[in-house]
């Protein structure tokens, strides 16, 4: 198990890393080729994006630059749904921890996203 108690962008980094051994493990095939391509770019779209969040000029950017990260992560997610449901790597149960990883960090970005326009309703200056 990873250790979760570090940096998120290191916990993003680590996402893309582990995300591409799931990449090269798909088949050669239309669909896995198709899968690969999409999911090189979304799942590490996170990190790089999660590094222009941490230079958001406005709390609005900070929002905005959050929602991209979410999205791509949520692209990972539906693109691992798939991998599994038609079982494109096997056992299936080798994705399962970068399954969790992917639900926890769109929990964690999703809850910031929160909070920080809890934050701006507030009046709370970022």
């Amino acid at each position: 198990m990873i250790d979760k108690k570090y940096h998120l962008e290191d916990r993003l980094v680590e996402y893309g890393c582990r995300m591409i051994d799931v990449i090269e493990a798909l088949p050669k095939t239309r669909a896995g080729n198709y899968i690969a391509g999409q999911l090189v770019k979304s799942c590490l779209s996170p990190a790089f994006n999660y590094g222009e969040v941490q230079g958001a000029e406005s709390r609005d950017d900070f929002i905005h630059k959050l929602g991209v990260v979410l999205t791509e992560l949520k692209e990972c997610r539906t693109a691992l749904k798939i991998i599994r449901r038609k079982e494109l790597i096997k056992p299936v149960k080798r994705i399962d921890s970068i399954s969790e990883e992917t639900e926890e960090l769109i929990a964690i970005i999703a809850k910031s996203i929160e909070t920080a326009t809890r934050n701006k309703k507030g009046g709370s200056s970022k």
